[in-house]
């Protein structure tokens, strides 16, 4: 009953909104991404952990993550607009939400735009995954199961025999550090150059800088030419330091465009233990034929670890993509993984596969 009333809740709010942004004049979207495809591995679990078993099941978000949320703006004048954004993921094979804890896990700030750039405050993704954005060789699919995302931006720092395995940043998770509460971000256009910078406010009682985040970015976009670059600074509870940059280009000539990036992140876990990781990318798409694009991708990771060497993995992606509409796309998915080190781990008494490989059959519809 308590959920029911909660689910209500949303519903009505979600309404009242709406209908106060007719009022107001206001520019409200409802907006989504439905997901879902049949999958099969060898090597891998249902969740890509490395096992010695196959694996068959639907899973969702396997081109872009499943979500739905609200978003808008209304004009206050003098060249200002109050903005929002609400967005929570969803696991579109079970109709669950990503996050049992948060129901807009991705996305819920409020902000004010101005002339000089935009100020928003809330729960937001950081800065290093708005430098990745264009220029992951995939184009940010496959959330899940993205180096770029997972290791370079911090989503999932836990694979392999051994991870960071405490909270950095206000994420609210141990190993996921993609996404911060409490955030402060300043984003500001000044011709074909954005520049942002960050704060997250730890709210740790007594300590101002523990779990508190601070970060700067920087692109530059002109002609089908793109750079991009952002440097990263989180606290642990103990005021332990993680420190994370990435810098990458892309380039669009035709009908064919090239990515690469590389990324570098270095955690003190303990008095005298850190973990050092090293991510390089790269690849890029061609339209082969109206509404069909293939996207090739390869990335190489490695960490090392007080303890363990040279752990990590290569993986390499084929993408190919049909557009049944503006809305609609058909997907095929392949994907190897090669483990390296101490990675491929083991499942009780037995050694995992040291390869994995997995194809995707998908369907992915915007609304």
């Amino acid at each position: 009953m308590k959920r029911n009333k909660y689910i209500s809740g949303v519903a009505l709010a979600s309404g009242f909104m709406l209908g106060q942004g007719a009022a107001a004049q206001s520019n409200v979207t409802l907006y989504g991404i439905a997901d879902l495809g049949a999958r099969y591995s060898s090597g891998l679990s249902a969740a890509n952990a490395p096992t010695s078993n196959t694996s068959t099941g639907i899973t969702s978000g396997v081109n872009n993550t499943s979500r739905w949320g609200f978003k808008g703006q209304e004009s206050l004048g003098n060249d200002m607009a109050a903005v929002f954004h609400l967005e929570g993921g969803l696991n579109l094979d079970t109709g669950s939400s990503a996050k049992s804890d948060k129901l807009f896990d991705r996305i819920a700030f409020v902000g004010l735009k101005t002339g000089a750039g935009t100020l928003t405050a809330g729960r937001q993704a950081t800065i290093l995954s708005d430098a990745i954005n264009p220029v992951d060789p995939l184009g940010m699919r496959n959330a899940s199961f993205n180096p770029n995302i997972n290791v370079t931006a911090l989503s999932n720092t836990a694979f392999g025999t051994h991870s960071f395995g405490t909270q950095y940043g206000t994420s609210g998770y141990n190993d996921n550090f993609y996404r911060l509460d409490n955030m402060l971000k300043f984003t500001s256009e000044m011709g074909p150059v954005t520049a942002r910078v960050s704060y997250s406010f730890g709210e740790v009682p007594g300590d101002s800088s523990a779990l508190s985040t601070t970060g700067a970015a920087l692109s530059y976009q002109r002609d089908g030419f793109v750079v991009s670059g952002g440097y990263m600074k989180f606290k642990n509870r103990a005021d332990f330091a993680l420190d994370a940059y990435t810098l990458g280009a892309a380039y669009k000539l035709g009908e064919v465009t090239l990515k690469a990036n590389y990324g570098n992140n270095k955690a003190d876990t303990a008095i005298n233990k850190e973990t050092k990781q090293r991510i390089a990318s790269g690849g890029g798409s061609v339209l082969v034929s109206p509404g069909n694009l293939l996207t090739i991708a390869y990335y190489r990771v490695r960490r090392d670890s007080t303890g363990f060497s040279q752990d990590g993995f290569d993986r390499l992606y084929a993408y190919l993509e049909h557009d049944l509409s503006k809305r609609t796309t058909l997907y095929v998915e392949a994907d190897s993984t090669k483990w390296n080190g101490n990675a491929a781990g083991v499942t009780g008494t037995l050694a995992n596969s040291t390869h994995g490989r997995g194809v995707t059959l998908g369907m992915m519809h915007k609304f």
